[in-house]
């Protein structure tokens, strides 16, 4: 089984005007329209057999929305985690909606929310997900859209998971795009962090790749792509290249998701 950790898609009615905006920003060409029946046919002709959907609300008003939308899509194939903005004055009642709506984790994102990961701010959000048993999925190092102010470094990621012991944390692009370095010193093998290898196809060598997952373990590494941004194929070709054991790559491929998600 093969598990995609991070992908994205829009609502039909904004799909369009929302791809076209985030490549205009980022200068990447998408491989989806941005719709859930674009990303459900890559994914279906790249072989994944299940994907995490990671939707986020960059306006307070949108996180109710969006996550009846994941509550509506959610399924064994498709599996939608939910998104809060941290400025709702409802965000940490939105939360429990989230579980009591059975979604699994949520997904935020500093830069297009506008915070710092280890602001105090975001403590209570913290903490309710921790008591709830949701996992939480950042965006970790650079971003296109502030690419001057990194918003979720990882010595100030490290410092939340060590202050949220029990906080089950995915750090997306294996735990900061553009500073694998600083991961290495400060992230792996932290026990309550996960890190995806989304978007890192042509970002990273393999030497480094393969440095960071043996010390962090294969156990809380997971297959992930950032699609429509780059293909699930690639993700996988990318894992497949490296010098790891098959058990290794079980993990990397699904059997760390499985566990994450309690299945």
């Amino acid at each position: 089984m093969i598990i995609d950790f991070h992908t994205h898609a829009f609502d039909d009615s904004i799909a369009q005007r929302a791809i076209e905006r985030l490549a205009s920003v980022s200068g990447f060409k998408p491989y989806t329209n941005g719709t859930v029946a674009g990303l459900k046919q890559v994914l279906k002709d790249d072989g994944i057999d299940r994907a995490i959907l990671l939707p986020v609300a960059t306006k307070p008003k949108q996180q109710t929305r969006l996550n009846d939308q994941s509550y509506e899509l959610n399924s064994y194939d498709l599996i939608c985690f939910g998104s809060i903005h941290p400025d709702a004055e409802d965000a940490l009642f939105e939360l429990e909606r989230i579980k009591s709506l059975g979604l699994k984790g949520v997904k935020l994102h500093p830069d297009y929310q506008g915070f710092i990961v280890d602001d105090e701010k975001m403590f209570p959000i913290y903490k309710k997900c921790e008591e709830l048993g949701l996992i939480v999925v950042f965006h970790a190092g650079f971003d296109p859209l502030s690419p001057d102010f990194i918003h979720c470094k990882p010595d100030a990621a490290a410092r939340v998971a060590k202050r949220f012991k029990n906080l089950k944390i995915v750090l997306a692009h294996l735990g900061g795009m553009n500073m694998f370095d600083e991961v290495f010193e400060h992230v792996a093998g932290l026990e309550n962090v996960w890190l995806d290898t989304a978007f890192l196809y042509g970002r990273i060598d393999d030497e480094l790749l393969t440095k960071i997952i043996k010390k962090h373990s294969a156990k809380r590494v997971l297959l992930a792509s950032d699609l429509p941004w780059q293909r699930p194929i690639d993700s996988v070709k990318q894992i497949e290249a490296l010098s790891l054991s098959q058990t290794e790559k079980e993990y990397i491929f699904s059997r760390s998701a499985l566990e994450l998600l309690g299945e």
